[in-house]
């Protein structure tokens, strides 16, 4: 990676496993670090008039923070670089602009100050929502984060819903940690049949099944021929796609998905199983968008 890794920091415990998993995610791909923290407030301090000889406490505070982050991940791996930057930004806004020159941007599941509860922080959806480059949000069984499980989880959707990015995104990280390549496509069986009639297992309906191996076959062939020394392995299970791939983040390190995002009443909106997956899965998540 010649662009490198970028992590916002904002103090809270859910960034610091951020920080952890992104100088670990560094050096595995030999880039470089960069540590954001982003506040609207240095942006208001800075016009206030000053009380006293001291500086404002907002750029006090983002300076400890920044400061801690960098020791933080200096002792975590030493040859990692690691750079540092202020911004006087809204957090989300500073991240996505951030990703037009990232390899990758990091971020907690939670930030500091949101609600208690909470399944994804505010500034973890947004930024997953519109970052031009792949978003991990740091979440989920601590055990994933050090890559215990030696296992990355790749969602395939239907040809438009699944970008080429988010495969060689999977097979790239795959290959860099040495582990397994688990391709999960979920299909369902439709209620009826183009004549009217009740499906059943069996029979005709076995179609759906035989057409979703062949939509994973079709997705894996080129990047399989890219980088064959990937173990892969591949699964079409029937039932919803949101809830298989929760299910089956418990024993992943990450799971990967693509990301065609849509414009809405609400602006860029994440499909139902990134947002699934955001919100529920129990390791890492990684979200790719398409068209990069």
């Amino acid at each position: 990676m010649t662009s490198p890794l970028v992590v916002g920091v904002d103090g809270s415990d859910s960034c610091l496993a951020a920080l952890d998993w992104a100088v670990d995610e560094a050096a595995r791909h030999g880039a470089a670090l960069k540590l954001v923290y982003a506040s609207l407030w240095l942006r208001y301090e800075a016009g206030l008039p000053a009380v006293g000889p001291g500086r404002p406490t907002e750029q006090v505070l983002a300076e400890h923070i920044v400061g801690s982050a960098a020791e933080r991940a200096e002792r975590r791996n030493p040859d990692v670089k690691v750079t540092t930057d202020i911004v006087p930004k809204d957090p989300a806004d500073a991240l996505v602009q951030e990703s037009a020159q990232a390899s990758t941007l990091v971020t907690g599941s939670r930030g500091r100050g949101e609600i208690k509860g909470l399944l994804l922080g505010s500034v973890g959806l947004a930024v997953a929502a519109r970052a031009r480059c792949p978003v991990i949000v740091v979440r989920g069984d601590p055990a994933g984060s050090p890559g215990t499980h030696e296992r990355i989880l790749l969602g395939i959707g239907d040809a438009d819903d699944t970008s080429t990015e988010a495969v060689r995104y999977a097979f790239r990280e795959a290959e860099v940690r040495g582990c397994v390549l688990d391709v999960v496509h979920a299909w369902r069986r439709p209620a009826f049949d183009g004549h009217g009639n009740r499906t059943g297992r069996g029979g005709p309906g076995d179609t759906h099944e035989e057409r979703a191996r062949a939509v994973v076959d079709a997705r894996l062939r080129t990047t399989i021929a890219e980088r064959p020394h990937v173990r892969t392995r591949t699964a079409t299970p029937e039932g919803h796609a949101a809830g298989i791939l929760v299910d089956r983040s418990a024993a992943a390190d990450l799971v990967v998905v693509g990301a065609r995002r849509r414009t809405g009443a609400f602006g860029l909106q994440l499909g139902r199983v990134s947002h699934a997956l955001l919100h529920h899965a129990r390791c890492p998540v990684a979200i790719v968008p398409e068209g990069r």
